[in-house]
């Protein structure tokens, strides 16, 4: 098993840069995937950006360019930087993991991007 525990959420306006960050219960070494997902009001929850172990990252296409996610192991902790943020980008942000086949989330930290 594994907790995921988010924080670095906010309020913050157009254009500006935000970093949230996820403390996993275990080493991250030891998961295959972790990444952040998110969800908007109405809208399903969907993929932002993910990593492997060996280094592999994945982002979805509206995010490419602008958000980084890494990771450090030392303190199991997996982060996602936000530049150039839009209103769009607004929602709840989800830390996700799957050491094997198992989904494991976090409880959520709210990213809200002013016009």
């Amino acid at each position: 098993q594994v907790q995921l525990v988010e924080s670095g959420g906010g309020l913050v306006q157009a254009g500006k840069s935000l970093r949230v960050s996820c403390v996993a219960s275990r080493s991250i070494s030891t998961i295959n995937t972790m990444g952040w997902y998110r969800q908007a009001p109405g809208k399903q929850r969907e993929l932002v950006a993910s990593t492997r172990n060996g280094g592999a990252t994945n982002y979805a296409d509206s995010v490419k360019g602008r958000f980084t996610i890494s990771t450090d192991s030392a303190k199991n902790t997996v982060y996602l930087q936000m530049n150039s943020l839009k209103p769009e980008d607004t929602a709840v942000y989800y830390c996700h993991a799957r050491p094997l086949l198992r989904d494991y989330w976090g409880q959520g930290t709210q990213v809200t991007v002013s016009s």
